[in-house]
């Protein structure tokens, strides 16, 4: 789960950027909140990300607990590249990890949350 400080920012974001699909989405007006599940398959078989916005929260501090979430891609450096051209921001380009040859990067969503790809070599991974 990740709080987010403007709902339909992010949801573009995870959705036109990553290609995610916004899966359900409902509003507790009693929490004063809204919850929204994105992903890439049906939440019945795959992993899912849950946005929660509060309606009287705008901006939330990342803290040191937080480490990022991460996604396997089938070719980095297209990705990161289409990434680029839809506004999303590449805050490390592809590359070799520090201790190793796995060749990954990292971008950043709207809410500064961090978010690796790591190039895959298998098929069935983020397009």
């Amino acid at each position: 789960m990740l709080r987010v400080g403007d709902l339909e920012r992010s949801l573009l974001f995870y959705t036109e950027v990553l290609g995610m699909q916004l899966l359900r989405r409902k509003e507790y007006p009693s929490g004063r909140f809204t919850l929204a599940f994105v992903g890439y398959g049906e939440e019945s078989d795959s992993t899912v990300v849950e946005l929660t916005y509060n309606w009287d929260q705008k901006e939330y501090e990342i803290g040191n607990g937080y480490g990022h979430i991460a996604l396997g891609v089938d070719n980095i450096h297209s990705t990161c590249a289409l990434i680029s051209e839809k506004g999303g921001r590449v805050v490390r380009e592809p590359g070799p990890m520090k201790h190793g040859s796995t060749i990954i990067a990292f971008i950043e969503d709207p809410d500064g949350y961090k978010v690796e790809l790591i190039e895959m070599k298998t098929s069935g991974s983020m397009k």
